[in-house]
């Protein structure tokens, strides 16, 4: 694609390209680089309200890196590379998504329609159907991508790397008390697929309904109704929640047939789901609450960390001693199941708290926050959707990480709600 948009053009049309290869939600950082460039080039540059709430969490994030070689109480480890890649991948993630959002509030109508950009976010849409489908059918596909091949063992053996870099189909995890692979392809993990997902829902409802034509509905709907095998085989209750609570908002905050439409959807679709065979492994999931002691032994003790470095937070995560079951330390023949749950893996709020501390974590709700506050009397379908996304974040943040693709998407919805204020104004 030519003209100025082509960065945005390749990050979300050409997201499957950037996963087979293996660079996945990482492509943001290396199209950042020309962003930047074509922004530099059209000085003066407009930055959105809530702009500094950002560079200061990203100026917290480089005073965070004093405290990389500490280690808190109720913690273990050392200094190694690992800490400094992971540190160094959300510094630049989080700069990138900086730098994109004021690329795209600088671009014009004209040169980025903002119909068009939702549609790209659409086609994302369908991207992340088909490959929650391609879990449910073949969840052990996976395979080594280029990146993977050329980055030397030991950036590539990195967990945290590993998860960017191999492209599987489905994440396996007993959370019904046996295996069971759980989709996640084209994301880095299950929960990034469900957070993914349901955002860009919101855009293909925006895109190919409000804004759609009778095809364009049937479409929307149709990819809509297959999406609900992967959502439901994700077993993933934050996605259930999140969709849920969507429907609510969306039903207050419309009127008259839109309002009528949405509320038929709904029984409809609850109905064909309760005479369906899903309907059963989804009441298995809500019986079996997998992951609730987890969550709340990683909570408790990131909680109780970060209270030893309050402003600041130490930098990246760091390993519990235990995990809920025992106070053994690591992984053993007679306990398989005694690894180290990473402090800040539950939630993009529990991550700020440990590697940036409150303030940071403060920061974040008060930028997002700040969107629904302006934004709220938009009530175009681009402002009710992007507040509806701005809410999701909200919700989300206790239960998902944002990292890495989540965020990307949260930051083009405020970019979205950015340019419909400007457009207003015009």
């Amino acid at each position: 694609m030519r003209g100025p948009a082509w960065p945005i053009a390749a990050l979300l049309v050409g997201y499957p390209l950037w996963w087979a290869l293996g660079a996945g939600g990482l492509a943001v950082i290396v199209l950042a680089g020309p962003m930047a460039v074509l922004l530099w080039r059209r000085r003066p540059v407009k930055v959105p309200p809530g702009f500094g709430l950002w560079v200061l969490l990203l100026a917290g994030y480089l005073v965070s890196a004093t405290m990389l070689g500490e280690s808190p109480p109720g913690t273990y480890g050392d200094l190694s590379p690992g800490r400094i890649i992971g540190y160094a991948m959300r510094l630049a993630l989080y700069a990138s998504v900086l730098i994109m959002v004021l690329y795209l509030g600088n671009l014009t109508e004209r040169e980025l329609p903002q119909l068009r950009l939702v549609r790209w976010l659409g086609v994302l849409f369908v991207t992340t159907v088909a490959g929650g489908l391609l879990g449910v059918l073949a969840p052990g596909f996976a395979f080594t991508s280029p990146l993977e091949l050329l980055l030397p063992d030991w950036l590539s053996g990195n967990a945290f790397v590993q998860n960017l870099i191999h492209p599987t189909a489905a994440q396996t995890q007993k959370v019904l008390g046996h295996a069971m692979p759980r989709p996640e392809a084209p994301f880095e993990w299950a929960n990034a697929w469900g957070s993914n997902l349901s955002v860009l829902l919101v855009w293909a409802v925006v895109g190919w309904w409000a804004h759609g034509g009778r095809r364009q509905r049937v479409f929307v709907t149709a990819v809509a109704a297959v999406a609900a095998v992967p959502v439901v085989y994700s077993l993933n209750r934050g996605l259930w929640i999140g969709l849920g609570l969507s429907a609510l908002y969306l039903v207050a905050r419309t009127g008259g047939r839109a309002r009528v439409a949405l509320c038929a959807t709904a029984a409809g679709a609850a109905l064909v789901l309760a005479l369906s065979p899903l309907a059963t492994l989804f009441t298995q999931r809500l019986d079996r609450p997998h992951s609730n002691d987890i969550r709340a032994f990683t909570v408790t003790a990131t909680l109780a960390a970060a209270t030893h470095s309050p402003v600041i937070g130490y930098g990246n995560t760091r390993n519990a001693l235990g995990n809920h079951r025992t106070i053994t330390t690591g992984r053993t023949g007679w306990c398989p199941d005694c690894g180290h749950p990473p402090l800040g893996s539950d939630g993009q709020l529990w991550l700020l708290i440990i590697t940036q501390g409150f303030t940071g974590a403060a920061l974040y709700v008060a930028f997002f926050a700040g969107a629904i506050r302006r934004h709220w009397a938009d009530r175009s379908p681009v402002g009710l959707g992007g507040v509806l996304v701005m809410g999701l974040v909200l919700l989300y943040m206790f239960v998902y990480d944002g990292l890495v693709t989540p965020l990307i998407l949260y930051l083009i919805s405020f970019a979205l709600l950015w340019r419909n204020a400007q457009r207003g104004a015009a």
